[in-house]
């Protein structure tokens, strides 16, 4: 419940992985999809773009003058999300915003975030309080950049970041337990005590699921056997 009134909380979490998202209470999220996205680089200022474009395949520079030029050209990214990636298009670069565990490319979460609230969950963000779940090992920057993203583009009303290791806890009814979060990207040991993480005894690795997938893989391919692993 929400100022008075039965407004079901919003609960995301951006793995190395997968999204997940859905409402606060139930069983089991909304939707999944693939964290990954496309991304394809575009010019943004079409006009002078074309020019300069067309300058940079030439091969004669004028007075030293032209990576200023360059760089004038804003270039931006158009992404694709979810069933989107089924398809193949040229110059697409499938990315990854997390490294580690860690985001390292806010723009795409931004646009994770709202490809989950929009078409996934099919709801206004402005009318619904949300709770993220983050790393155990996540900085005070990364939780303040979340923050300024919540409420000052989408206006949440209210916002909880929770650590991965506590939800976990909780899920299964232990308000003080040993964690093992063994993700897409990285594997995190946390211990927990009374809903609390303790931090100093957080143990990351970057070894996780990612990395036995590509072990097992060259050693089937090792064996002649091989296997294609497709994202949706």
């Amino acid at each position: 419940m929400y100022g008075g009134d039965e407004v079901s909380a919003i609960v995301i979490d951006v793995g190395s992985y997968s999204c997940k998202a859905g409402y606060a209470g139930d069983d089991t999220p909304k939707c999944v999809f693939p964290s990954v996205v496309g991304s394809i680089e575009q010019t943004g200022d079409t006009d002078e773009a074309k020019p300069e474009k067309e300058a940079d395949s030439g091969s004669d520079p004028k007075n030293g003058s032209k990576p200023m030029d360059v760089d004038k050209a804003k270039t931006k990214r158009k992404f694709y999300l979810g069933q989107e990636l089924e398809f193949r298009r040229e110059h697409m670069e499938v990315i990854s915003p997390l490294k580690d565990g860690t985001i390292i490319d806010w723009e795409v979460v931004d646009n994770i975030w709202n490809h989950a609230f929009r078409r996934r969950l099919l709801i206004n963000p402005e009318e619904h309080p949300m709770l993220i779940a983050e790393p155990s090992t996540n900085s005070g920057q990364q939780r303040e950049k979340a923050a300024e993203l919540m409420f000052e583009k989408y206006k949440v009303p209210a916002l909880f970041l929770a650590k991965n290791a506590v939800l976990t806890s909780f899920a299964s009814g232990r308000a003080t337990s040993l964690v093992v979060d063994c993700g897409g990207g990285s594997t995190v040991v946390s211990a927990v005590h009374d809903g609390y993480v303790l931090q100093k005894s957080a143990a990351t690795s970057p070894i996780g699921g990612e990395f036995l997938t590509d072990c097992m893989m060259k050693s089937l391919e090792s064996k002649g056997v091989v296997v294609s692993i497709s994202l949706c």
